[in-house]
This record gives C-alpha cells, structure tokens and sequence, in this order.
C-alpha cells in the first residue's frame, strides 16, 4: 500500500504548543509561563460567553449544517446578506476549502511572504504549487513582481493578508485596488482586520465589497479579537458564483455548536469586545515603546496584536531560547528566510508586557556579537 507520493516530502507545520506542553517541556506551572507566541487574545471570551456554553440547551444534537442562526448574526455584524457567507472551523479550514475546491495537481496558488505560513503548506497538501513573490525589505508588496508572476504563472489563488502576519503591516486601499485589478481570484485575508484603525476595522475592512466584485473573498475570525481561538471558528465572505461548489464540498458539520454559541453570543456584546481591543491597542503602544528601548531590538510599526522585532548583534533563536528556559516567556522565532534574524511578540496584558520587558532587560549585559 502506497500514501499519495507528494505527501513523502511534505514539510512539516511547526504550530504553537498549548500551556500543558510548554508548562512540562520548562518545569513551570501554567502560572509562571508568559505565552505570547501565537497572537491570542489573553483576556479570553467575554464572561457572558462562558455562560453561554456553560449553559448550552442541545451539545448532544449535531450542529446545522448550515450554521443558519450563526450566519444571520455573521450578517448583522458584517452588513452583508448571509448568502455571501460561510462559517469553518477557524479561517485555516476555509483556506483548506478553497485549495481542494479550485487546485488540480501542479496548479498554483500565489502569495507573498513572508506571511501566514498555512497558504504554502495547504498548496503542498493538495498538491499544488506556490508561487513566492517575496516582499521588500520593509515587508511593502512587490507589485510589479505580483504582476508578473500573474501573468506568467496564472495563479488560481492568490492569499494576501491585511494586517500582515508577521509584521502587522496594512494594505494600502489604492495597492488593494491595484491587487484587485488581477486577472485573478483575490482570498483577502483579515484575521487581525479588528486591530486596525477604529470600530473594529470596520472603515478599513473589504469585506462589504464582496457583493459587488467577482473576484475578491475575505476571511475573518474570532481567534484574535474574541478569544475564541480554543474553539476554531472562523468566517468569510465569498461570491455568489462560488457558493453553490463550497456548500457541496465543506463538511456538513464543519462547525460545532459550542463554537457557534460562543460567536452568537459575542456578536451580541461587541460594544463589550471593543474594550477589550482597546485594551490591547493601549498595551500594543506602551509595548512598542518599551521595545524600541530595547538597544538590541528594532519593532516593527504594527496595527495588530502583535510586534515584529529585528534582533540586532545577537542570535533571535537563542534570545527566544534564553526567555522560555530562563523567564518562562514564551515568543514566536521564523526559521524562515527574511525573518531569522526576528522574532514575534504578542501583545498580551500589562503584566505580561511587565514580565517580558524584565526579562529582556536582564539579558541586555549579554555581550552582542559583533
């Protein structure tokens, strides 16, 4: 019996470890441990939400298919008729969705890193191939670049994110129109959208463009901004013409009632979740002043809930080593090309920028490389 032949060689996804792994791997209890490497929302759902789930009328009936109820609120809060809507298992499902439902073997799909890792590593997964058009050296998007891999690889995808992961940079409205212009099927991706600008990303957001564009489709989530990432449920915003083919192709219980609760309920309380981002947002400046303190980091301007550091006269794997073993501080390190000498640091809550910038203090007598 043989395996697909292209899944022998397919690259590892290396994702974040959960607080229990982290917490035997240094021998701290859950307490001690600072996790600010995978851009989640410390605050957790809103205490109304644990309510809600913990008061759940029917977890022992499988979910609508259709997630009828939870695409009505989706709709509410988008501004977007429900029928331009599909809910998954976190975006990464629905990025899944689209590869399986657009790409045959040695298709491809275009991106730009560095960015989300998961658009590669789908495309190796079903197959296809990903065409790289790398960013500047200020993670600005080559254009001309992207116009030519467009025209020269005609690309049945093409991810781009807004606010990027993992510098937070956003995409400027007359580059997105230029992106737009492609002969191609724009997955705008806006997994931090709610970060960026002021109500929730709302003035900054594409997503009630899609109604009137053939070729644009943007995903959302609740990872982020509601802390809901435990649950995976995300969100996107799709083409009549597509729908059809998505409704046939996704899992018919793709999103479970815990999940849908869980958003229902704090779609109903926003006012309440935009404190919390707010909070984030006035803990991100006072973040980003304290790393630019820092004489061996340069961050990065960001409008997510996350900091991109280039770490200057020292290793970036040994630093992001030395404040796990050391200090119970847990951030993110790319061995990727462009990013190892970086490191990501989420934003997280006063405490833990407390306890990050102690630790990174304790480490500045280090002698730097030259």
């Amino acid at each position: 019996m043989e395996i697909r032949r292209h899944l022998e060689s397919l690259p590892l996804y290396t994702p974040i470890e959960p607080f229990e792994v982290l917490s035997a791997r240094i021998g701290r209890s859950p307490d001690q441990i600072v996790k600010l490497d995978a851009n989640e929302n410390p605050y957790g759902p809103l205490t109304i939400v644990r309510e809600a789930l913990a008061n759940m009328e029917f977890p022992h009936i499988y979910p609508d298919p259709e997630s009828r109820a939870l695409r009505k609120s989706l709709s509410k809060f988008t501004g977007i008729s429900e029928e331009y809507i599909l809910a998954g298992q976190g975006a990464d499902e629905l990025i899944d969705l689209l590869m399986r439902v657009f790409l045959d073997p040695n298709d491809c799909i275009l991106s730009c890193p560095p960015t989300f890792g998961m658009y590669s590593f789908d495309a190796e997964l079903n197959a296809a191939r990903c065409i790289e058009v790398p960013r500047n050296a200020d993670f600005s998007l080559d254009i001309e670049g992207i116009r030519n891999a467009v025209e020269t690889y005609h690309p049945k995808l093409f991810f781009i994110t807004s606010p990027n992961n993992p510098d937070g940079s956003v995409i400027s409205p007359e580059i997105m129109n230029e992106l737009l212009s492609l002969p191609t099927l724009i997955v705008l991706d806006e997994a931090y959208i709610e970060f960026a600008g002021d109500d929730l990303g709302a003035k900054l957001s594409r997503i009630r463009e899609v109604p009137l564009r053939e070729n644009l489709i943007v995903l959302r989530t609740f990872s982020k901004w509601a802390g809901l990432a435990g649950l995976r449920i995300g969100y996107g915003a799709f083409p009549l013409w597509l729908m059809p083919t998505l409704w046939k192709s996704k899992q018919p219980y793709n999103v479970n009632v815990a999940a849908s609760v869980a958003t229902q309920v704090s779609l109903e309380y926003t006012d309440e979740l935009e404190k919390v981002v707010e909070l984030l947002k006035l803990e991100r400046t006072r973040l980003f002043k304290a790393l630019q303190e820092t004489p061996y980091l340069k961050p990065y301007p960001t409008q997510s809930n996350f900091i991109l550091c280039q770490v200057i006269g020292r290793d970036a794997a040994e630093l992001k080593m030395q404040l796990a073993q050391e200090h119970g501080v847990f951030i993110r390190y790319f061995n990727k090309p462009g990013l190892r000498d970086h490191i990501r640091i989420s934003v997280g809550r006063p405490q833990d920028t407390d306890a990050l910038i102690k630790a990174l203090k304790s480490l500045e007598n280090i002698p730097l490389v030259e």
